[in-house]
């Protein structure tokens, strides 16, 4: 089967789609024809070898951690699925990855596709909404919650959450993309290269924090006492270059240390989110999806070919919302 692989950590040219083994299917598997996958930060940083202290791969390895497709085969203890069954998922980094003809799926981390989205709208959709998912578990209507980075990927779906439970949402953003993020529903948007958030707020209820580094102290600063911070960021890929990737990871542990002492002395609850591959709550998504609540944001489609021009163009961070990949 084509498949997008690296056979060494690197910039996007180390990508190669060339062909590989097809998946083999487990007891509890799926077996899913890929119509598209998405490119996703984590996607390049994997590839760079920025996490490769606490994610040992074996390389070559294929890339992609969201899919959007259709049941191929059933493993023998799996219910609830079929043969033709459109579908989608954001699976764990412990197999190979999604930017393939086929791959082979845990049927847990599996929800059916929202019928009113293409598969390539689908498959921008499950990494980041799980983790939004994530971030905003508890809020409640009323509260004031802030989201960094508005336009990417998480902080789109995480704007269209909030509103929909019930939050006044503030977001950070370059001027370019104000008009996109308050149309998802942002009530207050700043600039952030002209002011700083936690200079206007003190008082808020949650901040997803999309950048760590100093921004996890302003997101302590802008919260009220028995507000929280949900940070989905480790840092780990920057302390890699710098440390090696042994070093980092207990470089990484002390900055962890360091936020939840900060927090915890401010009054403040802090929270590391790490996205669960998790089928329950992506058929959660699929009800708000199609029942019109959220959306996703799509900034551009390359076709499998073109992986390493879309790796390129996650790096940028310019991307509104998410890239997507078509193989079908």
């Amino acid at each position: 089967m084509r498949a997008a692989r690296f056979h060494r950590y690197g910039p996007p040219d180390v990508l190669t789609v060339e062909d590989a083994p097809a998946p083999t299917l487990r007891p509890n598997d799926l077996l899913v024809d890929v119509h598209a996958a998405s490119v996703n930060p984590v996607d390049c940083k994997i590839r760079a070898g920025g996490l490769r202290g606490p994610v040992r791969l074996a390389l070559p390895w294929i890339t992609g951690l969201d899919v959007s497709g259709t049941v191929a085969a059933v493993g023998p203890e799996v219910t609830g699925f079929a043969v033709g069954d459109a579908v989608y998922a954001s699976p764990g980094v412990d197999r190979p990855g999604t930017c393939a003809e086929q791959v082979a799926l845990d049927a847990s981390q599996v929800a059916h596709k929202p019928e009113s989205l293409s598969h390539e709208e689908a498959a921008t959709l499950p990494l980041v909404g799980l983790t939004a998912w994530s971030c905003l578990d508890g809020i409640r209507p009323g509260q004031r919650v802030l989201v960094q980075a508005g336009s990417g990927g998480v902080g789109t779906f995480a704007i269209q959450l909030a509103k929909q439970r019930g939050a006044h949402v503030i977001t950070t953003c370059s001027p370019r993309n104000h008009q996109l993020v308050r149309d998802l529903g942002a009530h207050e948007v700043i600039d952030y290269r002209t002011q700083r958030f936690d200079d206007l707020h003190d008082d808020l209820d949650l901040v997803l924090d999309a950048l760590g580094g100093d921004e996890r102290d302003a997101a302590i600063r802008a919260c009220r006492r028995g507000g929280a911070v949900a940070c989905i960021v480790s840092g780990l890929p920057g302390f890699t270059e710098r440390y090696g990737p042994h070093l980092a990871v207990l470089a990484v542990a002390g900055s962890t240390v360091r936020f939840f002492v900060k927090s915890l002395l401010a009054g403040v609850k802090p929270k590391m989110v790490l996205r669960e591959a998790n089928g329950k709550q992506l058929s959660a998504i699929t009800t708000l999806v199609d029942a019109g609540d959220v959306r996703p944001v799509v900034d551009q489609v390359f076709a499998l070919e073109d992986i390493a021009a879309a790796h390129a163009h996650v790096e940028t961070g310019r991307a509104r919302g998410k890239v997507a990949i078509a193989l079908r």
